[in-house]
């Protein structure tokens, strides 16, 4: 589905040199900039929106980078009591401590003390044995569900098994006054599509308020659309309920058979650069060219880039509306989180010539564990068999067996729920102020008559129940 991005909810004009100003940390001469364009007369709608939303990734970034230098040193101290100021200083030299230099003050990224103690070796071991942290999730780990999985598709010879009936309830909480009472409050929940033999049989149950507008099926960012009345002193809510049954993926890929990537118009939008986020740039095709080498067989290119891209370090995220080209950012910052990586890997494979797209929703578990997170994976075309999915941020699983340690490439367990098919894309309806989060959609949308409201003014909740097995 073609789809033309509101103004509002991402702006249209690129700005390169602004946003690389400000990407530097040069807060002041990115202001006087703005202000400068925006006292001009004859400035289109478009043109304005996009000076607008760099000033206001301005003040997202200082909700970010929150710490000054004896916060950070003292957010470290709390896992390393002994920490000794020169190993601060070698950390942060190395990247590791992540910082923004803003207009001549240097402050660090509120995650970064938390991130060290997963980039750095030698930060981990400073810490108590019991304090050691590893990456959560409970099928970010070989486990039995993986087994199954496996075991099902080779016995039934399917790409779609293990289906799992799952009942969602997804809610928005804004904050008491943070719209003036009387004033309407709009908020845009996730709702998946369904994507056969992924997600499928998806059963609306009931929403608060009532009255929920539902984005057509064909949305790639779907959405249920609600709003209701602020009133004085209490929070505003909103929330939705729906069934789903989610069938885990696995492809058995013979790499002897897979077959040069077909002349097919349908594929061309998946093999194109889509500033801001995928662009070929020279630092990415000489990425490709180290971890390619001379390899032309598409299923070994594009499990040489998985493998490349699986080798950067998982750290927590700043907001993706905070950075100006993702897969860029993924390239060099030393660490990326799950959809740096996917981004980052979408742009190399379709660099190569292999078909790639996205996919978001939340991960989850079975009920006794109650877990979720927000999560990004994708796909990517081999013929003869099509569109097979690939997690690059799971990656691969601790296994000698290479089905299990393979298994995110070209398999996907039955414990997630896409929302998204595709990245920056327009609501139904259209956002009128600038989106929270520009690229993604997992946690929700708000806003009122009076502007957007950010991710520090509502929190969102995730509840899945693991139904019966459908009768047959």
């Amino acid at each position: 589905m073609a789809c033309t991005v509101h103004a509002a909810e991402a702006p249209a004009k690129p700005l390169p040199e602004l946003a690389a100003r400000v990407d530097r940390g040069d807060f002041a001469g990115a202001q006087a900039e703005i202000d400068k364009a925006l006292a001009a007369p004859g400035v289109d709608a478009d043109t304005r929106a996009s000076y607008l939303f760099q000033r206001e990734r301005m003040r997202r970034i200082g909700l970010d980078f929150t710490l000054d230098e004896a916060q950070a040193k003292a957010a470290v101290r709390k896992s390393v009591p002994d920490l000794r100021d020169e190993e601060f200083a070698a950390w942060d030299a190395a990247g590791l401590i992540e910082h923004l230099d803003i207009d001549g003050q240097r402050r660090w990224f509120k995650r970064a003390p938390n991130n060290l103690f997963l980039f750095s070796t030698e930060a981990s071991n400073r810490r108590p044995p019991d304090k050691r942290v590893s990456r959560p999730g409970p099928y970010e780990r070989l486990g039995s569900h993986h087994v199954e999985v496996i075991k099902a598709s080779e016995q039934s010879g399917q790409t779609s098994i293990t289906p799992r009936r799952v009942r969602v309830t997804q809610s928005i909480k804004v904050d008491a006054d943070a719209v003036p009472a009387g004033q309407t409050v709009r908020a845009w929940l996730p709702y998946p599509r369904s994507i056969p033999g992924q997600q499928e049989n998806i059963q609306w149950l009931a929403s608060v308020p009532q009255g929920a507008q539902i984005a057509p099926e064909d949305t790639l960012q779907r959405t249920a659309y609600l709003e209701r009345k602020a009133v004085a002193g209490t929070p505003t809510e909103f929330s939705v309920s729906y069934e789903l049954t989610i069938s885990a993926r696995r492809f058995i890929i013979d790499p002897d058979k897979v077959l040069p990537t077909p002349r097919d118009p349908a594929l061309a939008p998946y093999l194109a650069e889509r500033a801001p986020h995928v662009v070929f740039t020279p630092a990415m095709r000489e990425f490709s060219r180290k971890a390619v080498g001379n390899e032309t067989n598409p299923y070994r290119v594009a499990k040489k880039l998985f493998d490349a891209v699986d080798a950067i370090p998982w750290g927590g995220a700043r907001e993706y509306s905070t950075i100006s080209n993702i897969s860029d950012y993924a390239l060099h910052a030393g660490h990326a989180d799950c959809g740096q990586q996917t981004l980052l890997l979408i742009s190399l494979l379709r660099m190569n010539g292999i078909p790639a797209r996205w996919q978001s929703g939340m991960v989850y578990s079975d009920n006794e564990v109650g877990y979720n997170n927000l999560h990004d994976w994708g796909a990517l075309y081999l013929a003869p068999y099509g569109w097979v999915p690939m997690d690059v941020s799971t990656g691969a699983l601790n296994s000698e067996l290479p089905a299990q340690r393979n298994f995110y490439f070209g398999g996907l367990d039955a414990y997630r729920i896409a929302f998204n098919d595709d990245y920056s894309r327009a609501f139904v309806p259209a956002k009128q102020h600038f989106r929270s989060e520009t690229v993604d959609l997992q946690r929700g949308e708000v806003e009122w008559e009076g502007g957007n409201l950010y991710f520090n003014q509502w929190q969102y909740d995730f509840e899945t129940e693991i139904l019966a097995p459908e009768s047959k």
